[in-house]
């Protein structure tokens, strides 16, 4: 791996472990039910929920792939 692809791989990173609180993952129905009520502790508990549940698939599919890559590797 070189070293301009390591650098650009962990900029990529920093880059969304930062920038995870401007997304906004809730759909337009969760939305408009958790605006409606007076605490947005809520509301923001779901949208993490989302996001969460979002990532691991992603997180797993890379572990796969990473996984198969070194054994084709070798």
């Amino acid at each position: 791996m070189s070293i301009k692809y390591s650098r650009l791989t962990i900029l990529f990173v920093l880059t969304l472990l930062f920038l995870n609180d401007f997304v906004s993952a809730q759909c337009s129905m969760c939305r408009a039910v958790l605006e409606s009520e007076q605490g947005l502790q809520t509301a923001k508990g779901i949208n993490d929920g989302i996001v969460y549940l979002m990532v691991i698939p992603y997180i797993l599919v890379a572990l796969v792939s990473w996984r198969v890559y070194k054994i084709y590797k070798s």
